[in-house]
């Protein structure tokens, strides 16, 4: 089989949000962020694991996303959609059950008209310049929507993975002014903001990255490993070079696997030359570019050559794979591809 093996842990995602369920506190819920397809590693099985484990609130960035959520948890759960009530959701809001936080008037007056009683939250801007309503517009709104009882009001934090940066307390000051005196639950944090601490987490936090094993949640336990088959071990000689534009030449007798995986699955052309993969606990370091399909790794050191090498697991996680590619853990897992055999534990 030429396709590498990624290996999901579900049980860790679970385990992931219960300790962030517990930093959360015992007077706030903790959600589940399960957009771009529960970042890259499948929503539907995440999700469904996730509501085992106690979950009864997601997000996700769109309707389509919220609509196939909806097929995998059943009734039941309540789902959000972060870009809200867009002109041609009326449908899938409906049928679905889903729940548009309203990030306009526009969006307000389109939900309202379109689908009256029916559920929605509120989302907030305060200082992202992102999504959600400026002050200006929200306090021409506030008296319309409180009378219409909103799940949830939210904002997001544009810095909450820098602890001492001052955008943290002025979003936060901006969002007490906002939301002062509302009769519904509030939300701020996400997984940095949950590790912020109390005075972020209001009635409702949802974690999304720290879920999937990446920073800035460093106490999360790993939840992916992705080993990659070797196609071929060649020799090459002091002298001789490996791959598109010459850019490795050995200086000494080198063996070099070729292994099946490429830019084309998520594992960015960038890291070329910065990181390695691992035959058990022995390195072995890129040589060459990564190309669309395809990664030459040196195997001089390895005694025993094993079928297959490990690109993200124990020893090289997402976010040291995404800083060697000068990137981030979001990015790295939201790109694995569709070609991978997948195995969920």
């Amino acid at each position: 089989m030429a396709t590498g093996r990624l290996f999901i842990s579900l049980d860790a995602i679970a385990a992931n949000w219960q300790a962030l369920d517990r930093l959360s506190g015992p007077h706030v819920e903790t959600g589940a962020c399960v957009k771009a397809d529960g970042y890259g590693l499948g929503a539907a099985a995440v999700a469904t694991r996730l509501a085992q484990a106690g979950v009864r609130r997601f997000f996700v960035a769109v309707a389509e996303e919220g609509v196939a959520l909806r097929k995998a948890l059943g009734h039941g759960p309540e789902i959000n959609v972060f870009s809200g009530h867009m002109d041609g959701d009326t449908e899938a809001l409906r049928d679905a059950q889903l729940t548009p936080l309203l990030n306009s008037i526009d969006q307000m007056l389109r939900h309202v008209e379109a689908l009256p009683g029916h559920a929605f939250g509120i989302q907030l801007d305060s200082g992202m310049n992102r999504l959600g309503m400026e002050p200006a517009e929200w306090a021409a709104l506030r008296e319309i929507a409180e009378a219409e009882k909103p799940t949830l009001v939210m904002s997001h934090l544009a810095c909450a993975d820098e602890p001492e940066h001052p955008m943290n307390a002025q979003q936060l000051q901006v969002f007490l002014e906002m939301t002062q005196g509302l009769g519904c639950p509030r939300s701020l944090a996400a997984t940095g903001g949950t590790l912020l601490g109390p005075a972020l987490h209001f009635d409702v936090t949802r974690p999304g990255i720290g879920l999937y094993g990446g920073l800035p949640f460093e106490a999360a336990r790993p939840v992916v490993q992705l080993d990659l088959p070797v196609i071929q071990v060649r020799s090459v000689a002091p002298g001789e070079t490996v791959g598109y534009g010459n850019t490795f030449t050995a200086t000494r007798d080198t063996q070099v696997a070729t292994v099946a995986a490429g830019y084309a699955d998520g594992l960015i052309r960038a890291a070329s030359g910065n990181c390695a993969l691992w035959a058990h606990d022995v390195p072995c370091p890129i040589v060459g570019r990564i190309s669309m399909d395809l990664i030459t790794v040196d195997v001089t050191d390895v005694a025993d050559m094993p079928t297959h090498l490990t690109i993200l697991g124990a020893h090289q996680g997402v976010d040291t794979f995404a800083t060697a590619a000068g990137t981030i853990g979001y990015e790295v897992l939201t790109s694995l591809g569709a070609r991978y055999d997948r195995h969920y534990s």
